[in-house]
């Protein structure tokens, strides 16, 4: 089994695990103190988590409604706060496979993402700084931030297309394209 099939198959074992997670009712709702800041990290009451087998565990049972975190469980539904996308991509590589190429980002939380069109890549700008904040979609309506660093090493990878006088930076993953935002063409003559 190669690498991509090998990331691909764990994939789809965490998705299946979501999808029976889905379909669970709990009787109990609420809220708990737990906030999960931009950067990644995980607080229980304006303490840092300690433990990443702990973090890895509460994520695990993490999703998304609307604009709403929760930590569903069989017994209970609880809300929590999420300050931006509760990962982070930190790493991202090329795995080259049967001339295919697929782009894969590791998570602050060792997890892989692996971009396609079930998992793509979209990018925002910020309205108060006016730079980039892209993002990759994870599971369960719950995205990763990518990181200063593999955006940067994400850009070196993009081809430019130049559509309607703009000059535009795109990524290609497992045969679909990604735009990663429009370059000011006045910034490079």
């Amino acid at each position: 089994m190669s690498e991509l099939e090998r990331i691909l198959a764990q994939i789809s074992k965490t998705e299946a695990q979501s999808e029976k997670r889905r379909q669970w009712q709990p009787s109990h709702t609420g809220t708990i103190d737990i906030r999960i800041a931009a950067d990644g990290n995980w607080f229980h009451e304006g303490r840092p988590f300690q433990r990443l087998s702990l973090v890895k565990l509460f994520a695990s049972v993490l999703h998304r409604q609307g604009d709403d975190h929760f930590l569903l469980t069989p017994a209970e539904k609880l809300k929590i706060q999420v300050d931006d996308a509760p990962f982070v991509a930190n790493l991202v590589e090329v795995i080259e496979q049967d001339q295919q190429s697929a782009i894969v980002f590791t998570t602050n939380l060792d997890e892989c993402i692996v971009v396609d069109g079930d998992h793509p890549i979209r990018v925002e700008i910020d309205p108060e700084t006016q730079t980039p904040r892209p993002y990759v979609h994870y599971r369960d309506g719950l995205e990763a931030l990518i990181g200063r660093n593999a955006f940067f090493e994400l850009t070196n990878l993009a081809s430019e297309t130049i559509r309607d006088g703009q000059l535009y930076l795109t990524v290609s993953s497992l045969g679909r394209e990604f735009d990663l935002g429009c370059v000011d063409m006045m910034d490079i003559e």
